[in-house]
């Protein structure tokens, strides 16, 4: 591997494990556990989350979380994203890859400190009719909310870039509904169509709102605090992300489509983090020597 390209690697591993071998702390315990987790080998979950789309999908997500003001209102007024934005996504990208890839056990331990974290964050803000509301991390609403966006975003990705999806879209909905119930949200959709309605019910009841705070936030994502040589990459993928939203949601972002072939250069993105990154994750080998430990104990 050339320097270079060696350079970027670690870069890129720095940046999305914290680690510049890929191995964050947190990946050690996932080799533990007594159970194969909520999900296994061959799951819709594993397939999607071991992907190379996960990285729009992320971005996609953020952008659509943006939209609603009491989610807004609490990344505003809590989150360390200004400051520390690669730490947030540190935490973010652990309790995904933990409620993935770990066993049942320490899935519910990482999920309960994402619960415990949200226990603080509270306030008030203008809702998209100027009524001032309170709101909560753990507002059902809220929570509903980014479950939504979140699983519509790493589908769509998946869809767009990934492979085939074993089961297909409704199994990934439903196997991720289970992290959702894991956080608290009370009515997770369960396949593709509920899904599709859940997300609508929030633009038909009037509940999105676009305003200065999310005109702030949607500049820090496009151009957030990365190395000088990321960047050309980033902004391609920023560009699939945005063209894979919905036009009503580009429209309240602010956010135009990019006349140059975002799709197709997201992908040639992908494929060159994959070759530079490898096919598996440390995660994913880490989840597979638990599985091979506890098969042999059952031989």
């Amino acid at each position: 591997m050339s320097r270079i390209a060696e350079r970027w690697r670690s870069h890129l591993l720095t940046t999305f494990s914290g680690n510049s071998e890929g191995r964050p702390h947190w990946v050690g315990p996932i080799e533990e556990g007594d159970d194969a987790g909520y999900f296994g080998p061959g799951s819709a979950a594993w397939a999607v989350h071991g992907g190379m789309a996960t990285m729009v999908a992320g971005i996609r997500a953020l952008l659509m979380q943006t939209l609603h003001p009491g989610a807004m209102a609490g990344v505003h007024d809590w989150s360390r994203y200004r400051e520390d934005p690669l730490g947030r996504l540190g935490g973010t990208i652990q309790w995904l890859i933990t409620v993935t890839f770990a066993d049942t056990k320490l899935a519910g331990l990482e999920s309960s400190r994402v619960a415990r974290f949200h226990d603080r964050v509270a306030g008030t803000y203008l809702d998209a009719r100027g009524v001032e509301r309170p709101y909560a991390a753990g507002d059902p609403e809220l929570l509903s909310w980014v479950h939504v966006v979140f699983t519509d975003a790493f589908l769509a990705c998946e869809q767009l870039w990934g492979g085939d999806i074993p089961g297909g879209a409704d199994a990934y909905v439903r196997e991720w509904a289970i992290a959702g119930e894991l956080v608290g949200v009370p009515t997770p959709p369960r396949s593709e169509r509920e899904l599709r309605a859940q997300l609508a019910a929030f633009s038909e009841a009037g509940t999105l709102k676009s305003d200065e705070r999310v005109a702030e936030a949607v500049r820090f994502i496009r151009n957030p605090p990365l190395r000088r040589s990321m960047m050309p990459a980033y902004r391609v993928m920023f560009a699939g992300a945005v063209a894979s939203l919905p036009e009503e949601y580009r429209r309240m972002l602010g956010l135009r489509r990019s006349r140059l072939p975002a799709v197709w250069a997201t992908g040639v993105v992908l494929g060159a983090v994959r070759m530079l990154l490898g096919s598996r994750s440390t995660s994913e080998d880490a989840a597979r020597k638990r599985i091979a430990r506890l098969q042999t104990r059952r031989d």
